[in-house]
């Protein structure tokens, strides 16, 4: 069986003559609409909390002068995407109920394709992070941010290609590709994050006690790593077995849970960035001025 990845073209719901049903895609989905309202509960609150979110990093990263990050291009490019997915929802919301425009489905599965590889950046900012901290002399001559900027036309580049191929194509050899860039992306990712902080325990062994600002960084990736397995493990654990759901099981209910988790990075991993600012003059309201000392960029 095809995975269908976040696709919801009308030819696959309710007819547009009865007027388009928000909860669900499919027909068969009218008796188990409760995916889809945990799916759109998501868009809502990304539009509600990812947007500004999303926002604020992208404000802060421009702004931010002292102890700049090199992971803040990959940083940047991740709340963009994000925030433009989240942009998405009201747009989709609004053709769902009332236009049913196939032109309109299409931008739709652009918006989705864009979303589902975001984590190549995600990707980008651990093996930026597992460089430095496991390869400190590597790193030390790679910090020119060129190399970054290449590598980030490199990967939008690929985003653009998948999203508009699965706007236009959209068939199972695309759901594949998914399948693949999700699967290794998720590895990277644990394995950077798993290597960093093996390097951190071990740099203690021995001692009493962590330093303050290794602690801190010990706990921000484990923190990360948590939250890498929670949104991307479900899709590589799941998807590879679709096969053996029922219809109704996997397209009412896996899929769409699936994805909803994965869509909660748009709010999840601005957020943890933002918890890591500090908060000056804030009788002033004045937000966001600058980052705790020694700051670790690991997953936003």
């Amino acid at each position: 069986m095809n995975i269908p990845v976040n696709d919801s073209h009308p030819a696959n719901s309710t007819t547009l003559g009865s007027g388009p049903i928000l909860w669900y895609q499919f027909d068969v989905c009218k008796s188990e609409p409760y995916g889809f309202v945990f799916y759109f509960f998501v868009k809502v609150l990304n539009m509600v909390v990812g947007i500004p979110a999303n926002v604020m990093v992208m404000w802060h990263v421009t702004k931010k002068r002292a102890d700049p990050s090199t992971s803040d291009i990959f940083i940047f490019n991740m709340a963009l995407l994000d925030a433009f997915f989240s942009l998405v929802t009201p747009i989709e919301l609004v053709n769902r109920l009332l236009l049913g425009d196939d032109r309109i489905w299409y931008f739709q599965r652009l918006a989705y394709g864009i979303k589902d590889v975001t984590p190549l950046f995600l990707t980008c900012v651990c093996l930026d992070r597992y460089v430095a901290v496991v390869h400190p002399i590597v790193f030390s001559r790679v910090k020119d941010n060129r190399i970054r900027i290449a590598l980030s036309s490199f990967v939008w580049t690929l985003i653009l290609a998948y999203a508009l191929s699965k706007s236009i194509v959209n068939d199972n050899t695309i759901n594949e590709v998914f399948a693949g860039l999700i699967l290794s992306a998720f590895s990277i990712m644990v394995f950077c994050n798993i290597s960093i902080i093996w390097v951190l325990r071990r740099s203690v062994i021995g001692k009493e006690e962590m330093h303050p600002t290794k602690k801190r960084a010990f706990r921000m990736v484990m923190i990360a790593l948590a939250i890498i397995v929670a949104l991307y493990l479900p899709p590589v654990a799941l998807f590879p077995f679709s096969r053996f759901y029922s219809f109704v099981a996997f397209n009412c209910k896996i899929s769409v849970v699936v994805f909803a988790i994965m869509d909660l990075s748009c709010s999840i991993e601005p957020l943890l960035y933002i918890s890591k600012m500090t908060f000056l003059d804030i009788r002033g309201c004045t937000c966001c001025q600058s980052l705790s000392k020694n700051p670790i960029h690991v997953t936003s």
